[in-house]
């Protein structure tokens, strides 16, 4: 079955240009001998082309070009970094519709999703601009006359990026583009589910890269599956990773980066609720959460999985869901019309079945039900329906995160039970509450309130803006991207004390007379 055409054309203007690439890493100075693997739509089960795996002796060469290009790189001024990320900002604007056209239909998110993933990718671009002239030390008073103190930040080396399929390419530019005005070269590892995303965005930077004339080791790209991976997570020359993806992932990398004392930036699963109040404005809240339940098919960390209502509006929630569930479209996501396009393959959908058929045996009742859709439009075999499903808080489903769209939903009577419910699960990312009663939330962003890294009001758990730090505690890994001073995660500290007076006292009063 040949691709769509706007697919195919897309492709073309992204660089990549038949379907068995034989430069598919964008290096056109590797020569790998490891195998192809195929990237398979989700939207309609089309092979869109064969990407080259990277091997030991093809990692080794990319990390001797990313070496050589950080003896250069680190001596850049800061603000000379953030101008190369300017241009970079500029050329994802011209390829914007083609680019979020190829995320869509690699990873099975709609177009306006895929357009809006590349927006997030210029915004941040525009933040690192902004923060190349404010890399900001400290300075403070030394207790020894004639003395100054004061501390500043060095670039840490390679960063190594690992990004998962859900967002092929905004992530990875949330820390590519800090890591780069930092001084940092990287690599990065793209989800083996969408690389062709990465790859167009490899072929984006080495234009730029090109006509910067700036070394092309500045940003690396390597691909496979989990064992590529481990070549980072376990290589000292590495002095960060920054891995996006499941809580069971985060614990693997976590571990092996600890155990060669080297950084980790952990951005894991999240098992996001929203809180609807008997104060709350219902039409906010239901749209609210709607998109923050079936948005990208429920394949977002920020997903809404949980729904906890006042039980003196609960009938009248549950009742407007089902009735918005039973006006969703689902299907080609390149077609503006439908709500929600595929899971990323077929082991997602049966996660989806297992889950559902798991939850309703300790006890849940399905308000709207799951189930796989069949027939013209859904040959992929990945297409399932958004469903709802009471079920309580302590249930073992619904303290497990599962990426696809299925909401919990439950009741509760005191603001106090409710936070409490909100907060009883491992994970701690993306959080809201539904009120127009200032008490109610304040004291859900108060230090009692929610336990997440981001708590929201009357806006629901989906969805990021750049300039805010972007991460969650518990399971969910501790890490900060793409805003706030998340920027010191690639960068090291350094403290310096200059003497220029004549003499040599010692801190803290002390002697040492010969």
């Amino acid at each position: 079955m040949s691709l769509p055409a706007q697919i195919s054309a897309s492709l073309e203007t992204l660089g990549i240009k038949d379907q068995n690439p034989g430069s598919s890493t964008g290096q056109n100075w590797l020569n790998t001998s490891a195998g192809f693997f195929s990237s398979l739509s989700p939207v309609d089960g089309n092979k869109i082309a064969a990407v080259q795996a990277t091997d030991k002796a093809t990692y080794e060469a990319v990390i001797q070009k990313a070496e050589e290009a950080f003896l250069t790189w680190r001596k850049v001024p800061a603000p000379q970094r953030g101008e190369f990320v300017r241009k970079l900002g500029n050329e994802l604007r011209v390829v914007k519709a083609d680019l979020g056209r190829l995320v869509s239909y690699e990873m099975g998110k709609s177009y306006q999703e895929g357009l809006g993933e590349v927006q997030e990718m210029i915004d941040i671009c525009d933040f690192a601009v902004g923060l190349s002239r404010q890399l900001y030390g400290l300075t403070m008073h030394s207790e020894r006359p004639g003395h100054r103190m004061y501390e500043q930040w060095h670039p840490l080396g390679i960063v190594g990026i690992i990004s998962a399929f859900n967002f092929p390419v905004a992530v990875w530019s949330w820390n590519a583009m800090i890591a780069w005005v930092c001084g940092d070269v990287c690599i990065w590892k793209p989800s083996e589910k969408a690389p062709l995303s990465a790859l167009a965005c490899q072929h984006i930077v080495a234009k730029v890269l090109r006509e910067s004339e700036l070394p092309e080791g500045i940003s690396c790209l390597i691909n496979g599956d989990y064992k590529v991976g481990e070549m980072m997570t376990q290589d000292f020359r590495i002095p960060l990773i920054s891995a996006t993806g499941s809580t069971r992932m985060g614990k693997i990398v976590g571990q092996a980066v600890a155990a060669r004392l080297g950084r980790s930036l952990l951005e894991l699963g999240g098992n996001n609720a929203i809180i609807i109040t008997e104060n709350a404005d219902l039409d906010i809240a239901i749209r609210g959460a709607l998109f923050g339940a079936v948005g990208t098919a429920g394949q977002r960390c920020t997903t809404t999985r949980r729904l906890i209502v006042q039980e003196s509006v609960y009938d009248t929630v549950k009742e407007r869901l089902k009735s918005a569930y039973a006006k969703l479209v689902i299907g080609d996501p390149l077609d503006e019309k439908n709500h929600v396009g595929p899971l990323i393959d077929q082991d997602a959908v049966k996660a989806y079945l297992s889950a559902v058929e798991k939850v309703k045996a300790q006890g849940g009742k399905e308000l709207v039900p799951a189930g796989v859709l069949t027939g013209p439009g859904y040959e992929s075999g990945c297409y399932v329906k958004p469903c709802i499903i009471e079920a309580e808080n302590h249930f073992e489903m619904v303290q497990h995160e599962t990426f696809a769209p299925i909401l919990y939903l439950n009741k509760y009577r005191t603001l106090d039970e409710a936070i409490a419910m909100h907060n009883g699960v491992p994970q701690g990312l993306s959080s809201a509450i539904m009120t127009l009663n200032m008490r109610e939330a304040e004291a859900f962003l108060s230090a009692a309130g929610s336990d997440c890294g981001i708590a929201n009001v009357n806006i629901g758990t989906s969805g990021a803006e750049i300039g805010g730090a972007f991460g969650g505690e518990k399971e969910t890994g501790g890490g900060r991207e793409s805003g706030s001073d998340s920027w010191k995660a690639y960068m090291r500290r350094q403290t310096n004390t200059i003497n220029y007076s004549t003499a040599l006292p010692l801190a803290q009063g002390i002697r040492f007379e010969i």
